[in-house]
């Protein structure tokens, strides 16, 4: 019989530094991802719900939707761009208010779902008639055709999955956060915004999918690994893979 074909993975911007703290890595939605850590899944489980845990999430498929012609008028431009999206998704994205983020599904023709999904609109009026869209992994090619198919000529999406979404949970997450980029502890739950660090710009939300507080944060590749390592300086942050 002959062998089948290796499957081809593909990598996180910070997969060295995973297999470096000895990270065991798994095929997941097509990426290789540290599913553990040489803790264990229990151990990082416990530290999440103790403390704070660091989680790789860049396989995730953050975007941006951004409206062709602004009329310079921040809610006009907000309903605008509202209107391109919302008969795709069963969620309220015309009420949102500046900076808040909406957890909704993906809807297809007949109103079928094909994937949840976070939407959200800017805080800074300067970016009205853009929205921060982020979807998972294993659906995201076939979402953002699907979305930009919709959009045709109105708006153009703009892929952000190049570089590194990090999520930082835990009940001592604020505290962390806030030695790193303080202003970003000032955002309410599932909020958002953007924020200099260094040289750079984050994209931080106030939001994640542990069931506890804490944070996602979008960084460009050129300095991902400075801000993993930034924070895993904090012995209040470890490491924590897939399977916590």
């Amino acid at each position: 019989m002959a062998e089948l074909p290796t499957q081809s993975l593909k990598t996180v911007v910070l997969d060295d530094r995973h297999r470096a703290l000895g990270g065991r890595m798994v095929p997941f939605a097509g990426y290789s991802l540290p599913v553990q850590y040489p803790s264990g899944i229990m151990a990082e489980h416990k530290w999440t719900r103790e403390h704070a845990g660091l989680f790789d999430v860049s396989h995730m498929g953050p975007s941006f939707l951004t409206l062709s012609r602004k009329s310079g008028d921040a809610d006009a431009d907000h309903a605008a761009i509202a209107a391109v999206v919302e008969p795709l998704v069963c969620g309220d994205i015309l009420g949102l208010k500046p900076g808040q983020i909406r957890y909704t599904l993906l809807l297809n023709d007949t109103g079928g779902v094909l994937d949840d999904l976070m939407i959200a609109r800017p805080a800074d009026p300067g970016w009205s008639g853009t929205l921060y869209i982020v979807v998972n992994a294993g659906t995201k090619d076939a979402d953002f055709a699907h979305i930009a198919a919709a959009a045709g000529s109105r708006a153009t999406l703009s892929r952000a999955d190049d570089g590194a979404l990090l999520a930082l949970q835990g009940p001592e997450a604020v505290a962390v956060m806030g030695a790193l980029v303080p202003a970003a502890t000032d955002l309410a739950f599932m909020n958002y915004g953007a924020f200099d660090w260094g040289s750079t710009k984050l994209v931080v939300s106030r939001s994640g999918y542990t069931g506890e507080d804490g944070f996602e944060i979008l960084c460009a590749a050129s300095h991902a690994a400075q801000l993993w390592d930034a924070l895993l300086a904090d012995e209040r942050v470890r490491p924590i893979g897939l399977g916590a």
